[in-house]
């Protein structure tokens, strides 16, 4: 059974919210926006002077919408083991 990463899955949501609202919450969204966010810190510090070339910059443009969900989650929940 392939899990669905585009809806955010809990007994409520399924009930009160709507497809919009679970898409906000969903996995999918979280890590595109993780992604989003990875891309503008590192073009932001290369322009403070860090060292990140432009070929970095562009390899992680480039991997921006290849997410593998079972090693987000596996870390996800390998971090909050930790903590």
């Amino acid at each position: 059974m392939q899990k669905e990463y585009n809806k955010y899955l809990s007994p409520l949501s399924e009930r009160y919210a709507s497809a919009e609202m679970q898409y906000l919450f969903s996995p999918e969204k979280k890590f595109r926006t993780w992604r989003k966010l990875w891309i503008a810190l590192a073009e932001t510090e290369r322009e403070l002077g860090l060292p990140i070339t432009e070929e970095q910059i562009a390899e992680l443009k480039a991997h921006a919408e290849d997410i593998n969900y079972e090693v987000a989650e596996a870390r996800e929940s390998a971090k909050c083991a930790t903590m």
